[in-house]
């Protein structure tokens, strides 16, 4: 099958890139891994201008209607410029209320999550849990019509600066908190990567009405998984093209007796494994983005393919290009450990690689 992008994916592509290149400098993608949020809120009201909040999301719904492998190529240069911004929290959200929300929820909380009026963030993962897809221990107590949520949820992206919660309980259920709901207390955590931020939220008896609890069960957030984790394999395809640009950049500079680094084989073969692992990344990616949008049965095999692979080359080719750096690669003023940690961070969220080959070994061994 030949594949190359229609010219209005080219576009958003092209518009990404010189919009990111412009707003992320490294000064400033600095300064704001180092402010209290972690987010740029005049750039994150341009990206809700550009249409960035909405992309994937249906028109009827304030969205603009496109596919996965128009998000593909969205967060593939999100990747590349290291962006620090809450995108990723609002699309889990915002693709959950598509496919899994009702209509009188989508309209009180897709429409101004669609166009960056509001901010929303998943919070899934249980203290004291593995962190994996679909597994979640808080139980969601009835009392009356609705449900009382209490514990404590850790791995939350883009916490601190949310307007609601879309809160994971062991049934399989999903719950809209608002951030200001009495009960809801916020606590950021340290963690490797600065420029995406993770949180801790505790719940402490929080009431959640009846027509706040969306109506999808648990197997009907699996396709929500599977295009985020489309998603995520992008952005770490992008980190691994950034990083490999910059070790070959400094492979043509660098001169060492006299030669340029890259005419040693050490250099150029470990250059060459870094242009393989992101190509072969970069075809994982929109091949699974394809299917998203056009073969929907074949998307749990090939989104786990993705973000496996990805998983693995959004570090491994940012480690191989600090080794090509050398010694200045390891220094805290150069930019390659950002990229390694965000490709690091990435690895883990919604699926490490070890779990989603699993998921490949028993798609392909029960066929």
């Amino acid at each position: 099958m030949y594949f190359d992008l229609t010219d209005e994916q080219q576009a958003i592509k092209a518009t990404a890139h010189g919009f990111l290149a412009a707003r992320f400098k490294s000064e400033r993608m600095r300064q704001i891994a180092a402010s209290e949020d972690g987010v740029d809120a005049d750039g994150w009201s341009q990206m809700a201008e550009l249409g960035w909040t909405g992309l994937a999301l249906p028109e009827e719904w304030g969205g603009q209607g496109l596919g996965i492998v128009e998000l593909a190529v969205l967060f593939e240069e999100l990747g590349y410029a290291l962006a620090p911004s809450p995108l990723l929290s609002a699309t889990v959200v915002g693709l959950a209320l598509s496919r899994c929300g009702s209509d009188d929820q989508r309209d009180r909380y897709l429409r101004p999550l669609a166009s960056g009026e509001r901010r929303g963030t998943p919070a899934l993962w249980d203290a004291g849990s593995p962190a994996l897809p679909g597994e979640f221990t808080m139980e969601a107590r009835e009392d009356g019509d609705g449900v009382v949520l209490d514990g404590t949820k850790t791995l939350v992206l883009d916490a601190a600066g949310a307007d609601f919660f879309l809160v994971a309980s062991a049934d399989g259920r999903r719950h809209l908190v608002e951030a200001d709901a009495e009960g809801i207390t916020v606590v950021p955590e340290v963690t490797i990567d600065p420029t995406r931020r993770l949180s801790s939220v505790r719940f402490d008896g929080v009431r959640v009405a009846a027509a706040d609890t969306l109506p999808g069960a648990a197997l009907d957030y699996f396709p929500v998984l599977h295009r985020i984790c489309v998603a995520i394999a992008a952005e770490s395809t992008g980190i691994a093209q950034r990083t490999l640009e910059m070790a070959v950049e400094y492979a043509k500079d660098r001169q060492q007796f006299g030669r340029p680094i890259g005419a040693y084989q050490a250099v150029s073969h470990r250059c060459a494994q870094m242009l393989l692992e992101t190509e072969n990344s970069r075809s994982a990616v929109y091949g699974a983005a394809w299917a998203a949008d056009a073969d929907p049965e074949a998307l749990p095999l090939a989104a786990s393919m993705a973000k496996a692979y990805a998983s693995d080359a959004g570090w491994r080719v940012p480690d191989a290009s600090i080794q090509v750096h050398g010694g200045i690669g390891f220094t805290w003023e150069h930019d390659l450990h950002f990229f390694l940690k965000r490709g690091r961070s990435n690895a883990a969220l919604f699926g490490d690689a070890k779990w989603h080959r699993e998921r490949v070994a028993d798609a392909v061994l029960s066929a």
